[in-house]
């Protein structure tokens, strides 16, 4: 196909009017929006946790390797409904690429375990 610059014309005009819209009510609630500060009001708060020290203490990694993890292998799970989906469909041979995916999932969930990341007291 041979598409022309003008073919895209009404995509741009969209994409422009969806911006300006975001701009506009942007500014004016900034502009009308009541304008109350109070000690209490501006301070900072975090799940109704009173905010107390700086917010550059350090953090074991634990966590954060505990949080990629969870993505990690919630992503994989996410690839087995279109699999349960076309289960019918795909047959044995199908069957047998699950096979993989969890034994490479399973690989790689005793990697962490024997590693120790999952381990909170050392």
């Amino acid at each position: 196909m041979n598409y022309q610059p003008q073919d895209f014309l009404p995509i741009f005009v969209q994409l422009s009017a969806a911006l300006a819209f975001i701009v506009l009510v942007m500014v004016l609630t900034h502009a009308l929006g009541p304008k109350r500060h109070s000690a209490k009001k501006d301070d900072s708060f975090e799940c109704g946790i009173e905010s107390i020290g700086d917010a550059r203490t350090p953090i074991s990694v634990k966590y954060f390797l505990v949080a990629i993890l969870f993505v990690l292998f919630d992503l994989e799970i996410v690839f087995m409904y279109p699999w349960a989906v076309n289960f019918k469909q795909l047959a044995w041979n199908g069957f047998y690429e699950m096979i993989v995916f969890m034994g490479l999932l399973l690989a790689g969930f005793i990697y962490v375990i024997k590693k120790g990341i999952l381990t909170w007291e050392k």
